[in-house]
């Protein structure tokens, strides 16, 4: 990978005798191109080498050896001012896409370390909502990223599917359900329950007995009663169900799938490490707490004996990591649980376990709709089906605006821009920030949208299915108009992009890239033309524009948003 910046630097450090990290954070990107491309503030250099930094400037600009890439240098005051050689750098940086293709901004830093990435976490009471498909694109998007550069990824997901609201659940069920089954109700079954937890909600307003029923349920369920736990299978069953058909449509994968009824049971010897430890122990009521200081204290055990959800990430977390040898383990889930996270990983230290520091929580910020905050007790959520049939019936409209389709290609293609509106949307903020998604705005074939993104890279392999010719052996120093080095510049970041997206655990980084090197490209295609240039520079171009879509290809698979040659 071509780092100018980093010979740079490393040419202007070994000069001077300074490090060259010190370098680095000197080095500008000058507000005008004709300032150049790079600047080199010499302010703070001053002090150490006991000179004016006009000075400073004025003498590098005589004696620096430049490094390969760089045309030129000049003072200005007490900045000194960097050209990069475009003719070299197209060639250079054009090869490379060229040559590496899909590869192209992936390396091997993470060679020979393997994370988990957890995700969606649902509970097998209620479908997938919005909430879950936020949750889904950041992990499926940090997932890609961290096996672009190198890592072996583990996608996992962990089914909540025991606890006191799944046994509200099936008590409603129990007392109004009727026998009702996804086929008698022409529904899928994870809507089916997710009924019957609302209505226990809407319930228990004028019935407030039924909380204590919903104990009692629990504790037959803990206690393998079998009547209950053949309803809670029937029931977790049709949830699961419906749960593969949403992920199979949105593209979401895992390669392990964690179910807490599988590991809850098992807490028992931490609990007694624990209080052996003195980092836990037993309240005036019974229940077992953990001693946490500075952080509040946290309940990992109810008085009645029953788990709760930190019951069961203290086994899960120390199955996973020593079971997968894992160097990382992050946890994708959302804001509200920053404190709870902060708790378990400080328990694992309290207690003295060598891997607590590999535990990593990826906190992101929640959806919000015209409407406000989702409220899933109270059936005020939008369901993930409901959001993509919405989302892609809008992409229908779009599609029909500009051409004609079979049925079947039309589904299809409404789907995958459905896929592009929604995953953008949700992976263009920053992961801590709330969002507010509105579908008309996300399907948008123009501006920041996942469509736009799609849409450009359609157009720009429409021009070189026009063409039909062999561009390989182009003359890439042929491209020396504004727009055309603009675009080889940006394709030269995307490598770093990538990896500064990885260390900051920041797909936007990425998306925020993509826009601009759209807008970049269709800023190129209106101003230069391709297939009416000269028979050398038609190629130039050609090799350009082939460039580009290869690099917005790679950058949506890591989004994991369908790639599409027409739209």
């Amino acid at each position: 990978m071509l780092d100018l910046k980093n010979l740079l630097a490393e040419s202007i450090a070994k000069k001077l005798d300074v490090p060259k990290e010190e370098i680095m954070k000197l080095i500008e990107v000058p507000p005008s191109e004709e300032l150049g491309d790079y600047a080199l503030a010499c302010f703070a250099l001053a002090k150490r080498l006991k000179k004016k930094p006009a000075e400073i400037a004025s003498e590098l600009s005589k004696t620096l050896s430049l490094p390969e890439g760089f045309a030129k240098m000049q003072a200005a005051g007490p900045y000194l001012n960097f050209f990069i050689d475009h003719a070299f750098l197209a060639e250079r940086v054009l090869g490379e896409v060229m040559s590496k293709r899909d590869s192209y901004g992936a390396s091997d830093i993470g060679k020979g370390k393997r994370v988990m990435v957890e995700y969606s976490q649902p509970n097998t009471n209620k479908p997938l909502h919005i909430g879950h498909l936020r949750n889904d694109s950041i992990g499926m998007a940090i997932s890609n990223i961290f096996e672009f550069c190198g890592y072996d990824v583990i996608r996992a997901n962990l089914m909540n599917d025991r606890g006191i609201h799944i046994c509200q659940a099936m008590l409603a069920y129990q007392l109004f359900g009727n026998n009702e089954t996804p086929e008698t109700a022409s529904v899928k079954g994870d809507a089916l329950v997710g009924k019957y937890y609302v209505l226990f909600h809407q319930k228990v307003k004028e019935m407030p007995e039924l909380n204590e029923k919903a104990r009692e349920l629990l504790q037959k369920w803990e206690a393998k009663d079998p009547e209950t736990i053949a309803l809670w299978k029937k029931l977790r069953s049709w949830v699961i169900q419906g749960f593969e058909q949403t992920y199979k449509r949105f593209g979401s994968r895992f390669d392990v799938v964690f179910f807490e009824s599988d590991f809850y049971y098992r807490v028992k010897p931490i609990i007694e490490e624990g209080l052996a430890k003195g980092v836990f122990y037993k309240d005036e009521k019974g229940a077992i707490v953990a001693k946490l200081a500075p952080l509040p204290d946290k309940v990992v055990l109810r008085e009645d004996g029953t788990s709760i959800y930190i019951s069961n990430d203290l086994v899960l977390t120390k199955h996973k990591v020593e079971h997968y040898k894992l160097d990382l383990n992050i946890f994708v889930v959302a804001s509200e649980q920053d404190l709870y996270f902060k708790q378990l990983f400080r328990i694992f230290e309290l207690l003295g376990y060598k891997w607590h520091n590999v535990n990593e929580h990826l906190s992101y910020g929640l959806v919000l709709l015209r409407e406000g905050k989702l409220k899933s007790r109270e059936g005020k959520v939008i369901d993930a089906d409901d959001l993509i049939d919405n989302v892609s019936e809008l992409a229908k409209r779009e599609i029909l605006k500009r051409t004609k389709l079979s049925k079947e290609e039309l589904e299809s293609r409404a789907l995958a821009i459905a896929l592009a509106a929604i995953k953008f949307s949700m992976l263009r903020v920053d992961p801590k920030k709330n969002i507010l998604f509105e579908p008309e705005k996300s399907v948008s074939f123009e501006g920041s949208t996942g469509p736009y993104i799609q849409y450009t890279y359609a157009r720009a392999r429409s021009i070189l299915r026009k063409a039909d010719e062999d561009y390989s052996q182009a003359k890439f120093s042929l491209l020396s108009s504004d727009s055309e080095k603009a675009l080889v510049k940006k394709l030269l970041i995307f490598p770093n992009i990538v990896q500064n997206a990885l260390s900051e655990r920041k797909p936007n980084l990425i998306c925020n890239y993509l826009i601009e090197l759209c807008e970049l490209f269709n800023s190129f295609y209106h101003e230069l033309p391709v297939l009416k240039a000269e028979q050398e520079l038609r190629k130039a171009r050609l090799a350009l524009v082939d460039a580009v879509s290869t690099v917005v290809a790679n950058g949506l698979r890591l989004l994991n948003i369908p790639v599409l040659e027409e739209m």
